[in-house]
């Protein structure tokens, strides 16, 4: 006890991606070298002399010297001519002409200069500059336009559905490869058996199921039934995201509600799996927005595609969520989500079953014993054990090793219920034997009480945010728990508490946790569980749990003041009794507390064997005799 987780179709013929990737697109690219090019052609040429650009003032000084020799004038406005300068040089200059001078004519011919005329031409690069900028318009609406027809990029295709084809791509995801859950996937091998076979059923008057919910636990494979149903399955099978759906435009998620079944029924018979559903789902008319708002609007057309005025058969939703219980009432009726199947948490066969799945993948010592594993691993989820199974091969990995061993799976359960190990930790001594006397008394108590659960192992060494802590495994796995379970484990929370108390008179800040969760037991005793006979078999209060927020954040008082006294008295009196007997017990044990806290301090941590030992009990076996 602590101080402080499509159908594969094979087809018959390839099927095609609703939206085949976009070839690369070399328009951009081309255009911008292009461009590129006749800019740095046009700017850096050299194929003529520098022209000088003169101002008409000037040009008139020039030729009052006598300096011009030759001009060419177009349009009367431009003057284009050669001139000679004082060194004797010839230069080609340009002016504008800026006012109709009648004397211009008369005073070139009186100095003899060669005078031509033209109407100015378009050369190629006066051409350009004055179609680029329309090109690069035209372009630009032409690509926008061609994007928002969705040929090539999908950048504004805002209201089309991201649902993606299934394709197992060589790794076929079957029921085989799914650990347990024998109920979960007889539910759904039956709808897989309609779709491959639906005259079987329709001969009998029945009617194929518009929609599966997979529930179940985060980590216990609801989206892996899926891919296995995608697998089993022989028609298409298209899989998206519940939050997919949702976009930062105001009639997206309707308009991908209303895509997503267009394209559904174009490939029927098929399956759509919409994971994580809640995050469209959720019931209507809650939250701080109101009533009317995006969501709503797309969940309304969830509901008309489903089973609507205008629904069509063919398309079956296959849906997975862990929050059941908030989404709408319209989405769970039958003719919609006509079955709901529950993806339970494994039992011990069923975890040692995935832990053989997991482990195949990874070279196994030959002392490796998965049945103990599995009992050492309740309520973990599927995911959990998958990570355990990972996480042992990196210890192995990190010692050199050849194979996974026994101690590294040890070590990773310990990690994964209990966290990182942080044995470079600072305490000091006086710290450190407090600590040993809390985990002591926490662990003594485990041998000593008739209902409480064996111990598995006591250590001193940090992990998390835990200085120590005292772990036991259950027997059996347990889906309910009797009085006299929960007040031995509450007497077992105030193992630290009456260890410190007896040893140093005083105790310390960590155990915070132990009397949060004690209680916490103790008031559930009370309040939900009817197990206080002043109270009688009746429940107290009433969870208040807001939808937008998705848990529960208080609970309704419906009862009297009185009646409120009367609780609190009932939970003192649980707490009370449960002190006075940790305290009863570890007084009488104190030499072999003392014992125990010796030996952790010497060695940090301890199995249920060597506590047995220095107890001085007799096996595991024989254990029930000396309770």
């Amino acid at each position: 006890m602590p101080l402080d987780q499509n159908d594969n179709q094979k087809p018959n013929r390839p099927q095609k991606p609703i939206y085949p990737p976009g070839k690369p697109n070399y328009f951009a690219l081309f255009f911008f070298l292009a461009m590129t090019a006749l800019f740095i052609a046009f700017f850096f040429r050299n194929d003529q002399a520098p022209i000088e650009e003169m101002a008409y003032s000037d040009f008139l000084v020039y030729l009052e010297r006598n300096e011009i020799l030759e001009v060419k004038i177009y349009d009367n406005n431009v003057i284009d001519g050669l001139r000679r300068n004082i060194g004797g040089e010839q230069n080609r200059f340009k002016t504008l002409i800026p006012y109709e001078d009648s004397s211009l004519i008369p005073n070139l011919r009186d100095r003899d200069v060669k005078i031509t005329g033209a109407v100015a031409g378009m050369t190629f690069w006066r051409i350009l500059l004055d179609i680029i900028p329309w090109v690069l318009i035209i372009g630009f609406i032409w690509f926008m336009m061609r994007n928002m027809q969705g040929v090539g990029s999908r950048n504004f295709q805002f209201g089309k559905s991201r649902a993606k084809r299934y394709h197992d791509d060589g790794k076929k995801i079957t029921f085989a490869d799914v650990a347990g859950q024998i109920d979960a996937k007889y539910e759904l091998q039956e709808v897989v058996s309609f779709l491959k076979n639906p005259q079987k059923f329709t001969k009998m008057g029945a009617r194929i199921p518009k929609g599966v919910l997979l529930v179940g636990m985060p980590g216990t494979g609801k989206t892996l039934m899926a891919k296995a149903v995608a697998g089993e399955a022989g028609v298409n099978f298209f899989h998206m995201s519940g939050s997919d759906f949702v976009e930062m435009f105001v009639g997206v998620g309707a308009s991908r509600v209303r895509d997503l079944f267009d394209q559904g029924r174009r490939s029927a018979p098929c399956i759509v799996f919409i994971d994580e559903l809640d995050a469209v789902g959720r019931t209507r008319g809650a939250g701080y927005g109101g009533g009317h708002d995006e969501r709503e609007q797309t969940l309304n057309q969830l509901l008309v595609e489903m089973d609507g005025f205008d629904s069509k058969d063919g398309v079956i939703i296959l849906a997975a969520t862990n929050r059941p219980d908030v989404l709408d009432p319209a989405l769970l009726r039958p003719g919609r989500f006509d079955r709901q199947v529950v993806v339970a948490m494994p039992d011990i066969k069923e975890r040692e079953a995935i832990l053989t799945i997991h482990a195949a993948k990874i070279p196994l010592a030959e002392n490796i014993d998965l049945a103990r594993v599995a009992r050492a691993t309740p309520g973990m989820s599927g995911a959990e054990i998958a990570n355990l199974i990972n996480e042992a091969a990196l210890f192995a990995a990190r010692r050199d090793k050849k194979a996974v061993e026994m101690s590294d799976m040890e070590e990773a359960r310990d990690k994964v219920i209990m966290g990182v190990a942080r044995k470079t930790l600072v305490v000091s001594d006086k710290e450190r034997r407090m600590t040993a006397v809390h985990e002591a008394g926490h662990a003594l108590l485990h041998y000593f009480l008739k209902n409480a659960d064996p111990l598995h192992k006591v250590t001193i060494v940090p992990h998390g945010r835990a200085l120590g802590m005292a772990m036991s495994l259950p027997e059996e796995d347990s889906y309910s728990r009797t009085r006299g379970w929960i007040e031995d484990r509450i007497v077992i929370c105030y193992g630290g508490w009456s260890a410190e108390k007896l040893f140093y008179d005083e105790t310390t800040t960590g155990t915070k946790q132990d009397l949060e969760q004690a209680t916490d037991m103790a008031r559930r005793m009370v309040c939900e569980w009817g197990m206080a006979e002043e109270m009688g078999p009746v429940t107290y209060g009433q969870e208040e749990e807001p939808i937008f927020l998705g848990k529960e954040i208080a609970r309704h008082k419906d009862y009297s003041e009185e009646t409120a006294k009367r609780i609190d008295g009932a939970v003192k009196k649980i707490l009370e009794k449960s002190v006075t007997t940790a305290q009863t017990i570890l007084e009488s044990r104190k030499k072999e507390l003392a014992d125990l806290a010796d030996a952790l301090l010497a060695r940090e941590t301890l199995v249920d064997e060597e506590v047995r030992n220095i107890l001085g009990l007799p096996p595991k076996l024989e254990k029930a005799e000396h309770r």
